[in-house]
């Protein structure tokens, strides 16, 4: 992947995440271009596949495109940053992401949005007034 494809990605998401909304200036671990439909999957790179991540929804991610429903069984795509409204899957509830639909649920599982040190780090920026951003 070229630079400016790099920074295009980054860019077009104003430099947060994504998945969990976190805006890269407040994770201590470098971003990364995630191919949406990953490569292994026959995923292109190019700008309709690729999406900023922060690294930890990136490495929970990994190579998956759905999931099993916590709450019916079912096995469901993940959130597509491209054909999906972040709003209509997950909502804030404090620093929790909370999913709203079964592409939600199955998104929070599967990246484990809401990992205790995760949680934790979003309710420390909440306290110190940085989190969440007017721009989310």
């Amino acid at each position: 992947m070229d630079e400016p494809l790099r920074q295009f990605v980054f860019e077009r998401a104003q430099r947060i995440c994504e998945y969990c909304r976190l805006p890269d200036e407040f994770d201590p671990l470098p971003f990364c271009v995630d191919h949406i439909i990953a490569q292994q999957h026959q995923g292109p790179t190019a700008e309709f596949n690729l999406a900023a991540s922060c690294f930890s929804c990136n490495s929970s991610k990994g190579p998956n495109i759905a999931g099993v429903d916590p709450d019916t069984g079912q096995l469901t795509r993940l959130f597509h940053p491209r054909r999906d409204i972040w709003a209509e899957h997950f909502h804030w509830n404090g620093p929790t992401v909370c999913g709203l639909t079964a592409i939600g649920r199955v998104t929070l599982y599967v990246l484990d949005i809401n990992d205790p040190v995760r949680i934790e780090h979003r309710r420390l920026l909440i306290e110190e007034g940085v989190f969440p951003l007017k721009r989310l």
